[in-house]
């Protein structure tokens, strides 16, 4: 599988598989996708739409199968007390930075490692800007790093001008950013040009839920016919093609191959263009 490197030099495989939403299943799930040739797995420290327990328990199953720690990228977040049911794993009522060191913490224990590829904030506590508690979780993510328990840190569901002031003011600036990507807003446009301005991992998540109706268009189908491919690797190679990382979180073992297939494919630079601009 090729890879993106960030700024800092670390590769990441250019296709994950996201683990969202898919609660008692997770285990089996995670192990389809990387017996299909996913390396890279994204999870988070939040039991409403996560089991990163269940994440640990596949990867558990598969070192027993061969396939070793050391042979696969492991993405995990902290998410704050807003995005947490009862469930918190930290004392909510704790300092921020006590809260990350103790969701650190238990996402190890979970996930049965000792280091983290990547580490990210699941979203900022300010809406447009960065309030105190994120840069209080930035520099928990920054000791981290510095320490060498964690490859790389991000930040997720990110305005433009939120990754902007992370990149003038932070002492580390993101590797990663993970976010929703909607066609409508020019595929994260404002967002996407910071990342490459700045050597930062774009991660596009949604990229077929959120569009459903580009899917769905003569432009994008008459494209896939000719590329003898379907809508969503159309979608997914243009994702590749300027220069995103897509994520999948499909359940379907033949999707995850085909999703894994778009390698062979390759969009033309009118394709491209007519696909940036599609829902604009």
């Amino acid at each position: 599988m090729q890879t993106i490197t960030a700024h800092n030099g670390v590769p990441i495989p250019n296709f994950m598989y996201g683990t969202a939403w898919k609660k008692e299943d997770t285990d089996r799930y995670v192990q389809a996708a990387v017996h299909a040739g996913f390396r890279a797995i994204d999870t988070a420290n939040q039991m409403i739409h996560y089991d990163e327990g269940q994440v640990g328990a596949a990867l558990l199953a598969l070192e027993k199968q061969g396939i070793t720690r050391d042979q696969l990228f492991l993405q995990t977040k902290f998410t704050p007390v807003s995005g947490q049911d009862h469930r918190t794993p930290y004392d909510p009522m704790a300092p921020v930075g006590r809260q990350v060191a103790q969701s650190f913490e238990s996402s190890l224990e979970h996930l049965h490692t000792d280091c983290i590829d990547s580490y990210i904030l699941h979203g900022p506590y300010g809406r447009w800007e960065l309030e105190q508690k994120d840069w209080d979780v930035w520099t928990a993510l920054e000791n981290l790093y510095q320490a060498g328990r964690v490859k790389m840190i991000g930040i997720s569901n990110v305005q433009a001008l939120q990754l902007q002031l992370l990149c003038e003011l932070a002492g580390v600036k993101p590797m990663v950013v993970q976010n929703r990507c909607y066609a409508a807003l020019g595929w994260d446009r404002a967002v996407r040009e910071l990342c490459r301005d700045h050597g930062i991992v774009y991660q596009g998540f949604s990229l077929l839920t959120a569009n459903r109706e580009v899917l769905q268009t003569p432009e994008v189908d008459a494209i896939a016919k000719r590329c003898n491919t379907g809508p969503a690797q159309v979608i997914f190679r243009f994702a590749q093609q300027v220069g995103m990382l897509p994520i999948t979180g499909t359940t379907n073992t033949q999707r995850m191959t085909d999703n894994l297939g778009i390698d062979r494919v390759e969009l033309t630079p009118e394709d491209v263009a007519r696909i940036e601009t599609i829902a604009v």
